[in-house]
């Protein structure tokens, strides 16, 4: 059964007499974008997409994340200070009074912007959004909250008690910085082509423009920019000098370690940020990039193009399929690969401070879900896998159901699978794979596990 479409967005209700100023039109998408995440269950990436084209600024397309991200991390901070602060609580039909709320409450706290510009364009986004009547409501409570702050809140409040009490029993001795860490943006990792430019000569164009960047030294082709710019910004980005891709998700590669000329799949590929990346690495590969979703598989093939791997100038080496992975009669000629990489379906607990909107979405229900989803996804690649190959199962989760557990109950079921080991660049010890806990050394919660078939 098909899932009903969301009704389309409406457009700004500006007033005919006066046109938005830029400030107020970035405010009135806030709005928007909140109400839609917070009220309506709508996925924070989804609303955004279709809005940030409409702004032709990149500094308006920066200050509308910079805005939205903040009000969903703040949010349980905001929400109870702002009902304590009205005199009645508010009704069925204010979820876009409150969404603006909370975009005025995370520019005067998380941002820090000068209250006056702030203050002024969120109050004039409320006429703008049909609420002129709100207006010196809104301007009252952002005041308020101007002079008196916000009071401090431990980051695990932002959790659901059901993932919070999930992640503390895990995770026992890390779960505070978990939580901590899920709480703050992440920086930007770029991911460097080295088919185009080597990473040091990279990172002298970034000097040469102002911006700053890090070497991890377990990460070959990455760099981090702890004060992230807009990728617009970023010298040759159009060109495919460089990608961004979080350093957890760039070691997925490292993982796999495919052999050179190697036939690989790339089980579960859109974005198609890690099929670049081995094609990057080793541009005699022979690649299959999968994915069940034929809609996402036009940004599979950008990236690859960006890349310099796009599949109509590789030879025929390299493939874009649309084809669901647990039906390899779909998408399966009969040839054996040599390595296998299953990036699976998560519960995507350990990017929390990519995706905030997890922490609202996200049900217990679906973890049992997503469990079984990749074990199926697991006992279909592996016949596709020839003996002596090697599968990689990795996850952007830290729930152990997902992760150790998952490969515990594959490997007691599958005779001819074992656990090749991982080094310590990948995490901590976790059953037979290994788990990156989100924000350490700047990167995501990230699991990998590398099996191998019996010759």
């Amino acid at each position: 059964m098909q899932t009903p479409r969301p009704p389309a967005r409406r457009p700004l209700p500006a007033r005919p007499d006066r046109p938005l100023a830029p400030g107020v039109e970035v405010r009135v998408h806030a709005a928007q974008v909140l109400d839609a995440v917070v009220h309506r269950g709508r996925s924070l990436k989804s609303e955004l997409a279709p809005v940030l084209p409409r702004l032709p600024d990149p500094r308006d397309r920066a200050l509308l994340e910079a805005i939205v991200f903040a009000a969903l991390r703040g949010r349980h901070r905001y929400v109870p200070a702002l009902r304590g602060w009205l005199q009645k609580p508010p009704g069925a039909g204010d979820g876009p009074l409150m969404a603006l709320l909370l975009a005025g409450c995370a520019q005067l706290d998380a941002l820090q912007l000068a209250a006056h510009a702030a203050l002024d364009a969120t109050v004039e986004a409320a006429r703008a959004l049909g609420r002129p009547h709100q207006a010196g409501l809104v301007n009252a409570l952002l005041r308020r909250a101007q002079r008196e702050g916000f009071p401090s809140a431990d980051p695990a409040a932002a959790w659901p008690d059901w993932l919070r009490t999930r992640v503390a029993a895990a995770w026992p001795a890390q779960a505070a910085q978990v939580f901590a860490a899920s709480a703050q943006p992440a920086p930007l990792w770029l991911r460097v082509n080295r088919r185009r430019i080597g990473r040091d000569d990279y990172r002298a164009l970034l000097d040469a423009a102002g911006i700053a960047s890090a070497v991890d030294p377990r990460l070959a082709d990455a760099l981090r920019l702890d004060a992230p710019v807009p990728v617009a910004g970023l010298p040759g980005f159009d060109a495919g000098l460089a990608a961004v891709q979080d350093g957890s998700a760039q070691q997925a590669v490292d993982a796999l370690a495919a052999e050179p000329g190697a036939r690989v799949l790339d089980a579960c590929a859109a974005p198609g940020g890690k099929a670049a990346h081995l094609l990057e690495r080793d541009p005699t590969l022979e690649l299959l990039a999968l994915d069940a979703d034929p809609r996402r598989l036009a940004r599979v093939e950008d990236n690859l193009r960006r890349s310099g791997v796009a599949p109509e100038s590789a030879s025929g080496r390299v493939q874009v399929r649309a084809g669901d992975a647990t039906v390899p009669a779909q998408w399966w000629d009969g040839f054996t690969f040599d390595a296998v990489l299953l990036d699976a379906p998560c519960s995507a607990t350990g990017v929390v401070r990519r995706q905030p909107d997890i922490l609202l979405h996200r049900r217990a229900q679906d973890i049992d879900a997503l469990v079984q989803a990749q074990a199926r996804l697991l006992d279909a690649v592996w016949p596709v896998l020839r003996p002596g190959g090697v599968l990689l199962y990795a996850t952007c989760s830290i729930l152990p159901e997902e992760n150790a557990g998952q490969i515990a109950a594959f490997l007691a079921r599958t005779p001819d699978a074992s656990a090749t080991a991982l080094g310590e660049a990948f995490g901590h010890a976790a059953g037979a794979g290994r788990q990156r806990l989100t924000g350490e050394d700047g990167l995501d919660g990230f699991f990998y596990a590398r099996l191998r078939k019996a010759c």
